[in-house]
């Protein structure tokens, strides 16, 4: 986005007018299937859970003198490395002092904000390569739709609350749990809302369109996400970051403290980041700088807790 100028930093209406004839990238939902993980630090290994919760554990009587039996919940798996991330935001010191001029114009917190929704957005974006990418998955947990199957048909063959139940079937069959979350791309979405099979079931109710709280309803996973996030590539093209795929995974709220229980990932995070440095002023360009500074990997720590249907709309 082309810097303010001097002209328009002096008035309230234009800069205003401008944010509100401006758009903002969706809220994030990758956390969702990536919850984030405070770690001390940039490398280490992933912590892995394995299926000892669900074992039966035989001949557990204990004579007097005989060692107990033990179970160990939890083990450190595949490396992992934070990579480090920074950016600088940059004002003008002309353009600033203009804007100090009015009441209620920071080009400071601004240019903070900015450059925190660019690096959220690289890890959404991140975290959405991951999730959806088939190779990060077993043949069992995975799916790919093609033909009249993907939910975009209009001959009535597909059926996404089959694909879905097969999903949650497969992360249940490994593991014990339904999926708790499932995150969808917007033309997915666009797709659901008006899909026969979503329609048909609608018709019994008094709700008039499907929204996310209502496909979960009817898919019984207690959440539901679209992945509005957007990215542009070198060409000015806009890419959506999650596609046209279906991704469910049982994520478990604070699951990484409830050892024993297989979650499907985390985001990784170093202690007391993303980092706001103090600004400091180049008095080359004239300008004020200000810098954020982040350390972070999304990771998969269990694959079996999570299932994609890739190509679920044409």
């Amino acid at each position: 986005m082309p810097q303010l100028s001097n002209s328009q930093a002096r008035v309230i209406d234009p800069i205003l007018t401008e944010v509100a004839r401006g758009y903002v990238n969706s809220l994030p939902v990758g956390q969702l299937l990536f919850p984030r993980v405070p770690v001390s630090q940039r490398g280490g290994r992933i912590i892995t859970f394995g299926k000892e919760d669900f074992m039966l554990y035989n001949n557990l009587q204990r004579a007097p003198g005989q060692n107990t039996k033990r179970v160990q919940f939890g083990y450190a798996g595949a490396a992992f490395a934070l990579l480090d991330y920074s950016l600088e935001g940059q004002v003008p010191i002309e353009t600033q002092q203009e804007a100090e001029a009015v009441p209620g114009i920071d080009l400071a917190q601004r240019t903070i904000v900015g450059v925190q929704n660019i690096m959220a957005n690289r890890l959404e974006i991140a975290q959405a390569a991951l999730a959806t990418n088939a190779a990060n998955y077993a043949a069992s947990n995975k799916v790919t739709l093609a033909g009249t199957a993907q939910w975009s048909d209009t001959s009535g063959v597909s059926d996404p609350f089959a694909d879905i139940e097969a999903g949650k079937e497969s992360i249940r069959s490994q593991t014990g749990q339904y999926p708790t979350t499932m995150v969808i791309g917007p033309k997915v979405f666009s797709r659901l809302k008006v899909h026969p099979k979503i329609v048909g079931r609608l018709q019994y109710t008094t709700t008039a369109i499907a929204t996310e709280e209502i496909l979960a309803a009817l898919f019984d996973i207690p959440t539901v996400k679209v992945g509005r996030a957007v990215y542009a590539t070198d060409a000015g093209v806009f890419v959506d970051a999650w596609g046209k795929d279906a991704v469910m995974a049982y994520t478990p709220i604070a699951s990484l403290a409830s050892q024993g229980t297989p979650s499907y990932g985390y985001t990784y995070q170093l202690t007391q980041m993303p980092l706001v440095e103090e600004p400091y002023a180049d008095r080359n360009a004239k300008s004020w700088l200000y810098p954020v500074d982040d350390a972070v990997a999304p990771v998969i720590a269990g694959a079996e807790s999570g299932y994609v249907i890739k190509g679920a709309v044409a």
